[in-house]
């Protein structure tokens, strides 16, 4: 499985869909990853954790490279860490296909990009809740996707917050006449997941709400990609 997948080679006017590997079963993890993937889901988001830039630890670059043996989805890694540009090198040799960082993190941000770019993957930057979005803009025609945090980064199942979703739109009016993607993460679900598709987000990134979902991945995948007729016009 060699090669990096483009995320541009994904619709930018249709729902895409992210599940979150924090919610999936590790004691089963390559078949729970295989169900999202024959379920539909176009990406799968890792979520990488320092334990400094937020207070908790995930998993790293062992998991990566044993996934990506068994799968052949975009992986869409998210470095919740102090000095992403340390790391992107070995995470683009683990497998990563796209690097997302936080602009609040200790690096400069054109520098954390051209690292990226430099090993092969696309880029993406991400916001904090208390983040405004004016704090990206100088950065919107160098990266490829902006990932807005509906919670507070660092654990998993949170409640979704409503007052995030004028980021998204304020961030959607910036964003258009560009290619670069508006991703979410954090308490989206059958519940929420229409009210940041409104606004503009085309890329969900949905842990329980895929992975445990009561009917199944597939299903809740399903009801995620019928959203995509209410994404407004970029």
């Amino acid at each position: 499985m060699s090669g990096k997948k483009n995320l541009h080679n994904l619709p930018l006017g249709k729902i895409l869909v992210s599940p979150s590997l924090l919610a999936a079963d590790f004691a089963r993890l390559g078949s729970h990853i295989a169900e999202v993937e024959q379920g539909g889901a176009e990406l799968l988001h890792l979520d990488v954790m320092d334990g400094h830039f937020v207070p908790n630890l995930s998993f790293g670059i062992p998991v990566i490279q044993g996934i990506r043996k068994g799968s052949n989805m975009l992986f869409d890694v998210h470095l919740m860490i102090e000095h992403p540009k340390t790391y992107v090198k070995a995470f683009a040799d683990a497998g990563a296909d796209h690097i997302t960082f936080h602009v609040e993190s200790a690096d400069d941000p054109e520098e954390t990009i051209a690292e990226i770019r430099k090993y092969g993957c696309t880029a993406g930057i991400s916001v904090k809740p208390k983040t405004p979005a004016k704090a990206i803009e100088k950065y919107l025609n160098m990266i490829d996707l902006v990932l807005v945090m509906t919670v507070e980064p660092g654990f998993g199942g949170q409640s979704f917050m409503h007052d995030q979703v004028p980021k998204i739109a304020e961030l959607h009016e910036m964003c258009k006449g560009t290619q670069v993607y508006i991703e979410v993460d954090g308490g989206v679900g059958d519940k929420t997941a229409a009210e940041v598709v409104t606004a503009g987000a085309s890329v969900l990134v949905a842990g329980t709400g895929v992975f445990r979902a009561a009917d199944g991945c597939a299903n809740a995948i399903a009801r995620l990609h019928a959203l995509s007729d209410k994404l407004p016009a970029r």
